[in-house]
């Protein structure tokens, strides 16, 4: 996707916005100005000291929700982001803010949301709410700890594939609820968190049909297939093959998480924030008490979250230089492989909490493409506000900001099973695989860092509703291109790296 065309689209969008934002705000500037003087009525924000109209009382944004992902590809849909501003005393903090969002992708994602946070609902405790539903029928799954397992692009479903194989996709349905807690321990910066969340996965093949008939034909695909010497239609179901995939967790199922740590706050301001640290350290785990797994197989699990963000100011508030270190990993226990994509939080900034890769860790790097037990990774951005503006009764400013991600899978899942896998030629209980499949399952490369580079661009209104662009190129990934898969590994041509990533959507990623 062209950069221009990336610019437009925001632009768009903001547009949108903008309109129906203006006819929705429940008191306007001039009212607000009758009441109060201009003192009273302004606050100075930026370094050159113009003047911001403070925002009161009830805030709509709605707008068409359009948007752009490389991984679900054109979003249509519609959103709406409401923010109570109270008195004002608050601004540009608010008192109550909502999400409520309904959007289906050109990569057939329907996602339906709803989002709450509020430090004033409950007295002295701030609550953070969610509940969303994800049907994705082209979801992908590409594989165990990331360069251990190949991506072959000739398997991938798109436009261009002809031989109409979906070698690394599913179909899964996900519902999430969750309410986290926090509250004020010495001070409100030094904080307590806990939270419970509610977790259904359903994964099954591809049930997927265009003009009445499946998008992937059985007999054309299957033949293609055989022809490489596979006999699965889908990385997945290879995977149950094998042994990778035990029957109790293939198909998903329900969980309950709760968690419980500490969060140290002092950003000025939490949307955008050009100064402090947000630090938070918490346990998570889930009991496998409502699936009916016992013993062997059931999973039970015990992880620990550990994030540090630091906003440093390098010039008044105009350039902030702003890092994110992060951790997540198994403590005790085993976890089905359904959950392992998912990057815990205690709050929301995107819909989709999948990694590693993709919007939410490593930009450009194909979310699911990077799956274990543990991760690690850090961001760094520089952050550029260009020009602050008002327009149709809001405050507005445009940024960029350059970025540089890394991340690795840090704690192996079901490896030394790879490993027997490719050793014995065989799957766990005996059975013979071909050369494709083995290729398929392990190349025998070592888990490595994944890292890439990228630009965004930012529309802000009123510092809390954030319009978001952004382009992320891997820098060190593998993507093998062979035509053949029935040779050895070592003889599987490799191109250097995904192509770029593009997102276009909301807010800044921490």
């Amino acid at each position: 996707m062209k950069i221009k065309h990336i610019v437009t689209l925001l632009f768009a969008t903001l547009m949108t916005s903008s309109i129906y934002a203006n006819g929705i705000a429940t008191e306007s500037d001039a009212t607000a100005t009758e009441k109060k003087s201009k003192k009273e009525q302004s606050v100075a924000t930026d370094s050159d000291s113009k003047k911001q109209t403070v925002k009161k009382g009830w805030n709509f944004a709605p707008f068409p929700s359009i948007g752009f992902n490389s991984d679900t590809g054109f979003q249509i849909g519609a959103l709406c982001e409401i923010f109570d501003y109270g008195d004002g005393s608050t601004y540009p903090g608010y008192k109550h803010k909502f999400n409520v969002d309904l959007s289906w992708t050109t990569k057939d994602q329907v996602k339906l949301h709803f989002f709450y946070d509020s430090k004033y609902l409950i007295p002295k405790v701030r609550l953070t709410a969610a509940a969303t539903y994800i049907l994705a029928q082209m979801y992908p799954f590409m594989g165990f700890n990331g360069a251990a397992s190949p991506y072959f692009q000739d398997l991938a479903s798109g436009k261009k594939q002809m031989n109409r194989v979906a070698m690394y996709n599913v179909r899964r349905d996900m519902l999430r609820v969750m309410a986290d807690f926090q509250g004020n321990i010495t001070s409100n910066k030094f904080r307590w968190a806990a939270g419970v969340s509610y977790w259904w996965y359903d994964v099954q093949n591809i049930t997927l049909k265009k003009n009445g008939s499946p998008a992937y034909d059985s007999v054309e695909a299957n033949n293609y297939l055989l022809s490489q010497g596979i006999h699965s239609a889908s990385l997945w179901q290879l995977y149950q093959k094998a042994g990778l995939i035990r029957p109790s967790e293939a198909h998903g199922g329900h969980h309950i998480e709760f968690k419980a740590g500490l969060v140290y706050d002092s950003r000025e301001h939490e949307a955008d924030p050009s100064r402090g640290i947000w630090a938070e350290v918490y346990a998570y785990g889930s009991p496998d008490f409502l699936n009916g797994r016992k013993g062997a197989d059931a999973y039970h699990y015990l992880k620990l979250a550990a994030h540090f963000r630091h906003y440093v100011p390098v010039w008044q508030d105009k350039i902030t230089f702003a890092y994110h270190l992060a951790y997540q990993g198994k403590l005790a226990g085993n976890s089905p492989y359904y959950t392992l994509q998912n990057i815990n939080t205690l709050y929301l900034r995107q819909i989709i909490s999948d990694g590693l890769g993709s919007i939410n860790t490593v930009r450009g790097v194909p979310y699911n493409s990077v799956i274990g037990d543990g991760y690690a990774w850090a961001n760094f951005e520089m952050r550029f506000k260009i020009v602050s503006f008002r327009f149709i009764k809001q405050n507005f400013y445009l940024a960029t900001n350059p970025f540089f991600d890394m991340g690795a899978c840090v704690q192996a899942y079901r490896l030394d099973e790879m490993k027997q896998i490719r050793q014995t030629g065989t799957t766990l209980d005996g059975q013979p695989l071909t050369q494709a499949e083995q290729n398929l399952i392990y190349t025998g490369e070592p888990r490595k860092l994944h890292m890439s580079a990228g630009l965004g661009l930012k529309l802000a209104m009123n510092r809390n509703f954030i319009l978001s662009a952004e382009v992320a190129v891997p820098l060190n990934t593998k993507v093998y291109s062979n035509t053949d898969l029935n040779v050895p590994v070592d003889q599987l041509t490799m191109k250097k790296r995904y192509n770029p990533g593009v997102n276009i959507g909301l807010n800044y990623i921490f």
